[in-house]
Formats: C-alpha cells, structure tokens, sequence
C-alpha cells in the first residue's frame, strides 16, 4: 500500500510539471501548428518567475528562419518586426558592445557572413601585448551535403575577416594566450577546425547542453566572472530537440516579486526538461525580448522597455 501511494504522488508530481507550461499560441494571434507558443504558470524554485518559450518545426519547409544586423547602430525588436514585414518571431541574438553598436558574435545570414566574433582579448600586466584567443558558440542551421539536407547544430566557432566561411569544432577549446590577435588556420590550437557551412547563425554563449546533458562551458568562453554565473537575470537561449524543433526560450527578470530571472545552469535545465539535445545562452539582461505577431510576451527589464540591439533572429511563415 505505502508503495502504490508512493507511486501515485511520483506520477502527481511529474504530471505537475509538465503542466508548468501552457500552449498559448492562439493568444498571439498563431494558428500555424509548426509554430507554437508556451507560456511558464507558477512559481520556479519557489521563487517568482515568468518565461516563454516558441517551438518551430524546422521540417516545415514553408518556414523561413534567418537573422538581420545593422551597422554602427541598434533598433529594438520592434523596430526590426516593422523592418522585416512583420515576421512571426523575433527575438534578440548576439552580445554586442555600446560604444560602436557592433556585435561581438558571429551572424550569418542568407549563408553569408555579416558579423565576426572577437577571438582574442588583449592581456593587461605582465601579459601586455600578448592575447587571450576563445572559440565562441553559436547555433545555425547547418547545411549537411546530403541531398540537400540540413539540420540544427551548436558549435564552437572561429571567424575572420580573411575568411571567407565559419569554422567549427564541435568541443570547447581551453582559452590560449599567443602574441599575435589575429590567427592562422595553421596554428596548432585551431588543426580541429573545419568549414562551418550554415545558412543562418547567431552567436553569444556560454553552452548550456552538449549530448542532452548540462555542460556549461562559461571557463572555456570567457563569458561570465565571478558570481555573474550564478545570479539570476533575464535570459535569451535557444536549444534543439531530436525531432528539429528549434526552442527559443526568453525568461523575464530583475523584477523583484514579480520575476526573478534565472542561473546559467536554471536556464540549462529548462531546455534539458523541454527535450534540448543541444543549447546555447545568447544575450540577456536589458536585452532579452521576444516578440510573436509583433506582441511582447516577457516585459523587458530596462525600465525604457525594448533595448536596441544589433542582430536578431526572426521566423516567418
């Protein structure tokens, strides 16, 4: 008897978390099934917490998934789903630094290259002219070669300007000093590389999920110092299930009782129990925001709403 009650309370449990997540799709105006809305009901942790989250089925090929970048300047997501015809999703994608308003990630789009990670950082100290070279992660739609087949996949990048494609290895590299910023594909570090060829890609980091398990390679990225990791903020992440359904997953934060944000290994774990195989971190904080039919599903935290941003990645149907 004491097992059977057992059993029922286990079953109670997993039913209660599943239900967690709460199609939405007609409230945003959605009818099309490749495309679907979730929104996050309760608490998380016992804390307050607000999330949504689009599942895309990458097999429907009426489906358009790519990017847009600007040049020395940022729009907001609203900005670009005015600029775009009113796509059915957009969402926020690389960092980016505010001085120039350029991206410090990869973005391909249209299978072309139209922003470049920073490899390397220059060492202050007794490291003076010498530089800190990282492999950034991105997530792209990768085309295979096999009858024109393509599939979703997060890897580790290297670019320059000097090249005419992405490359990639699919394990994290340990950060590497050498005196020169820019590299060779001859360097020894880099032999592993090879052509990345996507039609799309955005870049951010840390890796969330490598083989359906939480692995989060923050020391291999140079990403987050100190307690930033374990804080909890507004996130942006995108991860893929076996079955080619993108997940892009955007957590409201930084508002107290209202929403709390979560950790790098939080944001992990709801893309492992979503069916991730792979996932990616992007740009979060002020720049987190998600839009479906031109609607805000998470409040942005800056307090002047959407924050400009350089590059988003948009679906259209």
């Amino acid at each position: 008897m004491k097992r059977m009650a057992s059993i029922v309370v286990l079953m109670i449990c997993m039913l209660q978390a599943k239900a967690q997540w709460k199609e939405v799709s007609g409230t945003f105006g959605i009818t099309n099934k490749s495309i679907q809305v979730f929104e996050w009901q309760g608490t998380y942790h016992d804390s307050a917490f607000k999330a949504y989250y689009v599942q895309i089925d990458t097999k429907d090929k009426k489906i358009n998934i790519n990017t847009d970048t600007t040049l020395y300047r940022r729009l907001t997501p609203m900005q670009y789903f005015d600029r775009l015809n009113k796509p059915a999703v957009v969402v926020n994608a690389s960092f980016f630094e505010f001085k120039n308003n350029t991206n410090l990630n990869v973005i391909v789009k249209d299978g072309k290259i139209v922003s470049y990670n920073v490899n390397s950082m220059l060492n202050k100290g007794k490291d003076t002219f010498t530089y800190t070279h990282v492999l950034a992660s991105a997530i792209g739609m990768r085309n295979t070669g096999l009858l024109h087949k393509k599939s979703l996949d997060i890897a580790y990048t290297y670019t320059d300007s000097s090249l005419t494609n992405v490359y990639f290895q699919t394990t994290p590299l340990a950060p590497f000093k050498d005196s020169n910023a820019s590299l060779a594909l001859t360097h020894p570090k880099l032999s592993a590389l090879a052509p990345w060829n996507v039609s799309w890609a955005v870049g951010g980091g840390p890796v969330l999920i490598r083989d359906e398990q939480i692995q989060i390679s923050n020391e291999q990225e140079r990403k987050f110092t100190g307690k930033a990791i374990l804080d909890r903020h507004p996130r942006t992440a995108m991860g893929y299930t076996k079955d080619s359904k993108l997940i892009i997953l955007a957590i409201q934060g930084r508002m107290k009782g209202i929403a709390v944000g979560a950790t790098l290994n939080e944001t992990a774990s709801i893309l492992l129990d979503l069916g991730c195989v792979e996932g990616l971190n992007l740009d979060g904080g002020g720049s987190t925001c998600l839009l479906v039919n031109g609607k805000e599903t998470i409040k942005p935290s800056d307090p002047t709403g959407e924050r400009p941003v350089p590059a988003v990645l948009y679906v259209s149907q």
